[in-house]
């Protein structure tokens, strides 16, 4: 895996934070599964730097979401309802033609201290 000495999992901006776009990855490398085993992989990942700015999925305001292919939004889907439930945060969801580290599935976020 590349090394990204600037990269910022967060940023706080006042009463926002702003998360850095998650992918399906550990310990360097991306998970199996496809884009369900992605996503699962990137909202843990999502919900590990909500925490350390000492924040949960309940604070979240906004997701964006990047699909390699739009054949994957009911994987994705299905998974990201499972964790933000009956009152989800606004959201976009497009389709990009590539992701780092060949990942099928990236979102970022925006949170409300």
């Amino acid at each position: 895996m590349k090394s990204f000495p600037l990269y910022r999992p967060s940023v706080d901006a006042g009463e926002l934070v702003a998360i850095s776009g998650q992918i399906g990855i550990i310990d360097g490398r991306l998970v199996d599964g496809g884009a369900a085993g992605q996503t699962e992989q990137a909202l843990i990942n999502l919900q590990e730097v909500l925490q350390a700015a000492g924040l949960a999925t309940s604070d979240v305001v906004k997701v964006n979401i990047y699909l390699t292919t739009m054949a994957d939004y009911d994987a994705f889907n299905e998974r990201y309802n499972a964790v933000f439930g009956t009152e989800p945060p606004a959201r976009t969801c497009v389709a990009v033609h590539e992701l780092p580290f060949g990942a099928l599935v990236e979102l970022e976020a925006w949170a409300r201290r």
